[in-house]
């Protein structure tokens, strides 16, 4: 194919998406041009109904890059990023379609009534759940000390895990001493297959040796979003030592 019908054939491909805003709008176009056969090559099928509008573009584009490419070079050129994770939404209300389950907690330090310690809180967010996490709340729901307080300003995320810290997450930390409830928001909700680590510090350990459990509950960045109890993690403080 010559390089002027190459560009005659791209720009019928484009024509009927030029100025398209949105993924219904993409869905109403891939109604009305079903695949067609071309005297520049075969058929390229626009049906919304046999896959989604993201997919059926991306197919589309990818079919117009094989014409103009060499050979060897369209899977460097379909380097892009994954668009952002799509809420499932219904009657209004957010929900992830593969809750996360798997929370664990990781303490350094042990002992009763020691500083400086920080309690890591990681979670796995499942690539199939088709939302972002949105917020956390972390209730304590058992241990013998229910006033140790911590230093809400020095609570900080990150992706990875402890002592193997990746990218830093924004976050908003909230503790109601009362009701030993964290509230955690993150401004720019973290993506569907990462795993995510919150780190909490208090500014001591509880003052008595006990195994103090703690409720996970995770929220999908969305419109009124429903939550998803994810399980229990245990922190375990061990009496003082004296040497």
């Amino acid at each position: 194919m010559t390089g002027s019908r190459i560009e005659q054939f791209s720009r019928g491909v484009r024509k009927p998406f030029l100025g398209l805003k949105s993924l219904s709008q993409v869905e109403t176009v891939m109604d009305r041009h079903p695949g067609r056969e071309t005297s520049e090559g075969p058929a390229i099928n626009l049906s919304a109904a046999a896959v989604s509008p993201s997919a059926a573009l991306r197919a589309l584009l990818s079919g117009a890059l094989a014409l103009a490419l060499p050979h060897g070079t369209l899977a460097a050129a379909l380097f892009l990023p994954s668009p952002p994770a799509r809420a499932l939404e219904l009657r209004g209300q957010t929900y992830f379609l593969s809750p996360p389950w798997k929370v664990r907690l990781r303490n350094y330090y042990w002992y009763a009534d020691q500083s400086g310690g920080e309690y890591y809180i990681t979670i796995d967010l499942p690539e199939k759940a088709d939302a972002s996490l949105g917020a956390l709340q972390i209730l304590q729901t058992r241990g013998v000390d229910r006033s140790f307080s911590f230093d809400e300003r020095a609570s900080r995320a990150f992706l990875g895990l402890p002592r193997r810290e990746g990218a830093k997450v924004p976050v908003v930390v909230r503790f109601d001493d009362n009701q030993r409830l964290f509230r955690i928001d993150f401004p720019e909700p973290v993506p569907p297959g990462s795993t995510l680590t919150v780190a909490l510090r208090p500014y001591r350990n509880p003052s008595q040796p006990d195994s103090y459990m703690f409720q996970v509950t995770a929220f999908p960045a969305g419109p009124d979003p429903v939550a998803s109890p994810v399980g229990f993690v245990t922190l375990s403080i061990l009496q003082s030592v004296s040497f």
